[in-house]
């Protein structure tokens, strides 16, 4: 017998078993299906981070007001900061303007509401005053209408941008534009809509109300605001002095001691992205374990189907011996037979877990996931069959290649 034989009577084999062949090839689908399926919807998730700041530019940064440090030494007490103010921000923007683009913003409140007619908001919608490059440089767009003009940013219009779940508690079939709702009890002009952005969190990116800068600090009037900027640039090669020059500007805008800590945090506009990068890692880790506890389940049922296979085939093997078929060959065919069967469960464990990783990573980021094809998971998921069908068919073949050809004649 050859290796062509050899292939073409396993193949008959299993038809010949075809229900115990199904069964057995579905479960070592499901092991495929948990593994490659639990890594393409990782690598979704991570696809859907990348788009999100992949509108940012790889060269900006933040400026934020630095949180309280809170490790507390020997009864001392806990170090707060001071808010950037709107003196401090524009100070920083007026000195940092030639080098970069700066973008100033804040939040004016995080549960605003607001009305329409009859209508109203839930309380959690975010009210946020912008100056005019923030919509360009944190990736936004208007889906439609406009953005505000230049008249409106400095005179302190009453207009306002809304996010799509903020139209979607107000206007039903209506067009928003140039409507008047009501937001902290002033009216606003709607002049434009935000196209769909999402968030990893939840979408809160599309519960925001934006108004012009000057707008906003009129409706905080009597409190005082924290002020976030964002610079970025495309013309600096060397990007950490750039910042390191932007964190000197800062330090003198601030008046921070020489020689004492920063009063602001300064971050990449990517690192959250590396950040979860990293945490990713971790999880495909963690889903390739979980995977292959699966799988292993799988081939030792695989195995059990194999060696009952053997013992029904005892005068078969029997016979192929007296024709002349050495062990090596018997142990062939059993192999050979273990790998069909996992190759099989195992391309329609991949046909099922494209779909199934890419549905779930497209619920979790509120579909900005790409569609992902994962030619990485599925290679080594066919590799994966394949060592699975050699781990549960080798100590059945074995047997049945040292079975005493007399003794398995007189097998009944």
């Amino acid at each position: 017998m050859n290796l062509k034989e050899n292939v073409f009577e396993g193949l008959r084999s299993i038809k010949s078993n075809l229900l115990r062949t199904i069964l057995t090839a579905l479960i070592i689908s499901l092991g495929i299906t948990s593994l490659v399926g639990i890594l393409t919807a990782i690598d979704g998730i991570q696809s859907s981070v990348d788009n999100s700041f992949s509108g940012l530019g790889a060269n900006s940064f933040d400026i934020r007001n630095r949180a309280a440090m809170q490790i507390r030494r020997e009864g001392q007490r806990e170090k707060k900061f001071k808010n950037i103010d709107y003196r401090q921000a524009y100070r920083y923007k007026v000195f940092f303007k030639e080098k970069g683009n700066v973008s100033l913003k804040t939040n004016v409140s995080f549960n605003a509401i607001a009305k329409y007619l009859s209508k109203k908001t839930n309380p959690n919608s975010r009210l946020m005053a912008i100056d005019d490059n923030f919509l360009d440089m944190k990736g936004y767009k208007i889906s439609m209408g406009r953005s505000f003009s230049t008249n409106e940013y400095t005179n302190a219009n009453n207009v306002c941008i809304l996010g799509v779940d903020v139209i979607d508690q107000l206007f039903e079939k209506e067009n928003p534009i140039n409507k008047e709702i009501i937001v902290s009890g002033l009216k606003m002009k709607v002049v434009g809509i935000l196209s769909k952005k999402g968030n990893m969190m939840g979408g809160g990116d599309d519960r925001v109300i934006m108004v012009p800068l000057e707008t906003g600090r009129k409706m905080a009037v009597g409190r005082q605001l924290n002020f976030d900027i964002t610079t970025s640039t495309l013309r600096i090669v060397n990007f950490d002095d750039f910042m390191e020059e932007a964190r000197g500007i800062m330090r003198k805008v601030r008046m921070d001691p020489i020689g004492g800590n920063d009063s602001f945090s300064i971050d990449r506009s990517d690192s959250i992205a590396k950040s979860f990068e990293s945490i990713t890692s971790t999880l495909r880790v963690g889903g390739f374990v979980i995977g292959f506890i699966t799988l292993l389940g799988a081939a030792i049922a695989l195995m059990n189907i194999m060696m009952v296979s053997v013992s029904e085939r005892t005068r078969e093997i029997g016979i192929r011996k007296s024709l002349g078929a050495t062990p090596a060959r018997i142990l062939q065919q059993f192999l050979i037979e273990a790998i069909v069967i996992c190759l099989i469960g195992g391309i329609g464990g991949i046909m099922m877990a494209i779909p199934i990783g890419n549905l779930i990573a497209s619920g979790i980021s509120s579909g900005k996931a790409s569609f992902i094809i994962p030619w990485l998971w599925m290679t080594i998921g066919i590799i994966i069959c394949i060592l699975v069908g050699l781990f549960s068919g080798i100590y059945p073949a074995y047997k049945a290649s040292e079975m005493d050809p007399v003794e398995a004649l007189r097998y009944e």
